[in-house]
């Protein structure tokens, strides 16, 4: 009876785990700084969707089962706590950064072991280097350059939809704060709030164009060198995380209240990625055996 139940235990515990995954991954959307991507490579959801995007008539029928409660997740982390944390972002934004800041670290144990299950090579931790330097310059380099207006066409919104369309693909890259250097952001999404294609068609052109290209070049560069692209797209969450780190607060109870918070995020993702962590595995390929 014992081992009858565990194929079940296992089903419901790996749903559960992506419903979660997908809710902070929602939650994360509407954070300045956090990248959607970010998540997605910590929760070891980002490669399942560059496989999809790249060849979505191959590998959707053999990951479609782990998007389901992902997106399930995803909608009740943005629509549902979308009101609830951009409110406590305007009570304390730094307590509720701190918090996802904790999140993305606790990933990291799983990263590196994912990273290097083939094993490891002087390749893999020059590419993390160079990419954690890499990320890290072009966003100080925005955070201190002057900022430029532009004034929006077709083409910049165009322009837009490529920067959105990367930030997809390369976790840890932010196009909101390039559009709002630019004076696009604002402009770009007063358009699609108000479902204004003059905004849209182009905007749609950019993303989608940009993720069909790119995405194919991902997925390639995961199948034929694995761990320096992993590695490398841990360089890209590292360099994402820093930035956002609070530095300064108003208190001294704020602080400790904001290690407090890093603490509990990390020990939080910590224990799930280790409660679910076997689960999402045997379920992927087991889904691929059958497919082969």
């Amino acid at each position: 009876m014992e081992q009858i139940s565990k194929p079940g235990l296992s089903a419901v515990r790996l749903f559960i785990v992506r419903v979660i995954q997908g809710a902070i991954i929602g939650a994360g959307a509407i954070l300045p700084g956090i990248s959607g991507g970010v998540l997605g490579v910590a929760f070891g959801i980002y490669q399942p969707m560059m496989a999809v995007l790249a060849k979505p008539g191959k590998n959707l029928k053999l990951y479609w089962k782990m998007f389901i409660p992902v997106a399930i997740g995803w909608a009740a982390g943005f629509l549902g706590l979308a009101g609830i944390i951009a409110k406590l972002l305007l009570l304390n934004a730094a307590l509720m950064i701190s918090l996802f800041v904790g999140l993305i670290l606790g990933t990291f144990p799983s990263l590196f072991k994912e990273g290097a299950k083939n094993g490891t090579s002087k390749g893999m931790w020059v590419a993390l280097v160079i990419s954690t330097i890499a990320l890290l310059a072009f966003f100080y380099t925005l955070k201190f350059s002057t900022s430029t207006t532009v004034t929006p066409t077709f083409g910049w919104y165009i322009f837009c939809g490529v920067l959105w369309g990367i930030s997809l693909i390369v976790p840890g890259m932010s196009s909101s704060s390039t559009l709002i250097f630019l004076g696009l952001y604002q402009p770009m999404s007063e358009g699609i709030a108000a479902l204004d294609w003059h905004v849209l068609l182009p905007f749609a052109i950019g993303i989608i164009g940009t993720v069909i290209l790119l995405a194919r070049l991902v997925n390639h560069l995961f199948e034929k060198y694995y761990g320096i692209a992993f590695y490398c797209v841990i360089g890209f969450v590292i360099a994402s995380t820093i930035p956002i780190i609070p530095l300064s607060f108003a208190s001294a109870w704020e602080a400790i209240f904001c290690v407090v918070a890093v603490i509990g995020g990390f020990v939080a993702t910590f224990f799930m990625d280790r409660w679910g962590a076997k689960y999402p595995k045997e379920d992927v390929s087991a889904v691929t055996q059958v497919e082969e």
